[in-house]
């Protein structure tokens, strides 16, 4: 390893320190800013509430056996749509590339779903697939799938077309082209793509479970809401926070480690 190289190491570990001690002393700042505004009555702590709040609701429900079923079926739902969501659209761009008269019948359809409200569509979802899982899985589905769609075909039509015609004129199949330039120069996009469709698939469940959920941290967020207890409200949206960023950084970890492995090859 040369010397250029350890001193590039040693900034960019340095670099990487620096932001996340910033990002922890910003945090810790907002923390106990809202405490301090709580505690002196400089907010409406019945609207606003503050952490030592927030902490003693979340010990409380997690004593009373209530915040990890609730916890795990907003996961569990999550986990499904933004699969679910990632294959399906991953799928449908490649059926919309593999056949281009399909891509030009559906591309004003696709414009139209994706500015859709998909809050409009829970009631249909509800009625089609009854109040539960089903109706709220779709509902994270009808936010990730168009999405996921459009961004994957979009980078499917701008591969350098001088590859695919090199391929073509050596006698490769359309399969063979897909597999061999499409699919690995849009494999970045791809990986992407996963850490966008965490955020969406927690849009599309929290209002899901806004609808028609009897259990999940979205029915706690209403729950909240009926009963005018807004650290029941706010209490849930630390946990989804916490829980985003745990699954964002598992799908950060899973695209550094495929992009890695993709370099080594």
């Amino acid at each position: 390893m040369s010397a250029l190289y350890r001193r590039h190491l040693a900034r960019s570990r340095k670099t990487a320190w620096a932001v996340r001690s910033t990002q922890g002393l910003l945090l810790i700042l907002f923390f106990g800013l809202w405490e301090a505004a709580g505690r002196n009555r400089w907010i409406d702590v019945l609207l606003f509430s503050y952490p030592s709040k927030l902490l003693d609701q979340l010990w409380r429900t997690l004593l009373d056996g209530s915040l990890l079923p609730h916890t795990g079926v907003t996961v569990m739902e999550t986990a499904v749509g933004f699969v679910l969501g990632t294959l399906l659209g991953t799928a449908i761009a490649a059926l919309l590339w593999w056949f281009p008269f399909v891509s030009r019948v559906s591309d004003p359809y696709l414009v139209v779903l994706n500015s859709m409200p998909k809050v409009a569509l829970g009631p249909l979802f509800i009625v089609g697939f009854g109040p539960g899982l089903m109706a709220i899985v779709a509902t994270t589905l009808s936010v990730t799938v168009i999405i996921t769609t459009l961004s994957i075909y979009n980078r499917f039509r701008e591969v350098d077309a001088g590859y695919v015609k090199v391929v073509r004129l050596f006698g490769g199949t359309r399969w063979q082209t897909f597999r061999h330039v499409i699919l690995p120069d849009s494999f970045a996009t791809i990986v992407a793509t996963l850490k966008v469709n965490v955020g969406l698939a927690w849009v599309g469940v929290i209002v899901g479970e806004f609808l028609t959920s009897k259990s999940g941290l979205g029915y706690l967020i209403i729950y909240g809401f009926q009963v005018f207890n807004f650290t029941i409200v706010l209490s849930s949206l630390l946990v989804i926070a916490v829980v985003a960023t745990v699954m964002y950084q598992i799908v950060a970890a899973l695209e550094h480690r495929l992009t890695r492995r993709r370099r080594e090859r």
